[in-house]
């Protein structure tokens, strides 16, 4: 009788120990949010671009008061001491410095007049657009009217507009007719908006900016 076969194995395996894959993963340091309490609220200081306290390694600072006075240099435990005792973190704020110059003050409010006047900063800040208003060589008046309406309205809010006609076809034999109506658009905003580039064609498309005039 003869003793059984062995299974087949698959081409390229041989039996016996495999080793095992390992799976190497870098340990991304933790860094603890910091949490300011302010006028009965809490929020998260999310992205922290100051050393702080017990954060700052170097073995000497220069330290200015939180009214700006020169406190001098000293040892950065002992600079922690007094920002400890006067209830106030220490920032530093110049790392380049020689020594590097740290500041005493409260941290959180800081960060958080600093995010009022960015959003205040952003609110009253406008940011131009470029506005399109497209056109066919035969439009009509009910619908150039409607476009010039709109236009104005772009110009108004400060906004610069590009008028553009679009030529089809034969329509191509005919750019004439396409640069007149474009003038004609430009005339109808002149006291309110000044022609930036004169009528040009490109390809089957013409087109004229015109932007805001100061103090309008």
């Amino acid at each position: 009788m003869h003793p059984p076969h062995p299974a087949p194995q698959a081409k390229g395996f041989t039996t016996g120990f495999r080793p095992r894959k390992w799976s190497v993963f870098a340990r991304m340091p933790f860094r603890r949010p910091r949490f300011v309490f302010w006028n009965g609220g809490v929020s998260v200081i999310s992205n922290v671009v100051h050393e702080l306290n017990e954060e700052i390694r170097d073995r000497e600072i220069r330290l200015i008061g939180a009214n700006g006075e020169q406190l001098g240099i000293m040892a950065s435990l002992e600079a922690l001491r007094i920002a400890d005792e006067q209830g106030l973190d220490l920032v530093k704020i110049s790392p380049q410095a020689v020594p590097p110059v740290c500041k005493l003050m409260n941290y959180g409010k800081f960060r958080f007049e600093q995010g009022k006047r960015e959003k205040e900063a952003k609110k009253n800040q406008h940011v131009v657009e470029i506005k399109e208003i497209r056109m066919s060589p035969g439009i009509d008046v009910g619908d150039f009217n409607t476009k010039l309406r709109n236009a104005q309205k772009f110009i108004a809010d400060g906004d610069r507009v590009k008028v553009t006609v679009r030529f089809r076809g034969r329509e191509m034999a005919h750019t004439d007719i396409g640069r007149d109506l474009l003038n004609r658009f430009a005339e109808q905003c002149a006291e309110t908006a000044a022609l930036d580039k004169p009528a040009k064609l490109e390809g089957r498309n013409m087109s004229l900016f015109l932007s805001p005039k100061a103090g309008k």
